[in-house]
């Protein structure tokens, strides 16, 4: 399977993928995580993608930061640049300002990019969460969408993956799964951003291999701790094909 990096640009980006490019097969790269301003996801990711243009780059697409015109340029620029997908959704409120609702779903955006500004190539993706149910979340994957991505994997939520994946792979779509692991270092993080932890340091490969076979990549992240990322995507090196 795939090991994309979960990819959060600073002013230092660049430094950072030089350090990253030989563990990983890409990056999923985020957009202003959590409503703070950051580099753009996607103007990082077409930086990325000429540098690298073997690796699989991915960025996250947050919708309640953009109108639509931007929307559909940050679009053109993707698909202008080759990138492997855009993942759409309506992601978090912004830490300034107000939510922009112009595009009301992820659904409307794709179906805006595909047939008002005509994107021609670009993959368009949408996430899947477990909070959900099974039969929500296979709904969604049926949709028009080229691929998904599966968030808040932990041992409850390994059935509910299975069974998506069987229809991900009927449907013959990609589909990808957050890898989120907990470290010493992550902890208050990890009780803000209010996610569960699909496992520990010490049970990585023992849980990777579970998904190996099941999903096409995975997304490996320590969420804000950059030294465990770096444990983390060495212990990953056997399961990359």
């Amino acid at each position: 399977m795939k090991i994309l990096h979960e990819f959060v640009p600073t002013r230092k980006f660049l430094q950072l993928a030089e350090e990253t490019k030989d563990l990983a097969d890409g990056w999923n790269v985020t957009d202003s995580a959590a409503g703070m301003p950051a580099p753009s996801g996607t103007v990082v990711s077409c930086v990325l993608k000429t540098k690298y243009p073997d690796k699989i780059v991915i960025p996250i697409f947050i919708l309640h930061y953009k109108g639509p015109v931007e929307v559909g340029g940050l679009a053109l620029a993707a698909d202008a640049v080759g990138l492997d997908g855009l993942v759409l959704t309506m992601g978090d409120v912004p830490k300034y300002g107000e939510p922009i609702k112009m595009l009301k779903s992820s659904e409307e955006a794709r179906d805006f990019l595909r047939t008002t500004v005509r994107v021609k190539n670009l993959k368009l993706g949408c996430l899947l969460t477990a909070r959900r149910s099974v039969e929500e979340t296979i709904e969604r994957a049926k949709g028009a969408w080229d691929f998904v991505f599966f968030m808040r994997l932990e041992d409850k939520s390994l059935p509910m993956l299975e069974q998506i994946a069987k229809e991900c792979r009927r449907l013959n779509k990609p589909i990808y799964s957050y890898f989120l692991v907990g470290t010493p270092k992550n902890m208050e993080i990890l009780k803000m951003i209010g996610w569960p932890v699909t496992t520990t340091m010490d049970r990585v490969e023992e849980y990777a291999a579970k998904l190996d076979g099941l999903v096409d990549g995975i997304i490996a992240t320590c969420a804000g701790d950059y030294e465990g990322d770096k444990e983390l995507l060495e212990k990953l090196q056997k399961f990359r094909n």
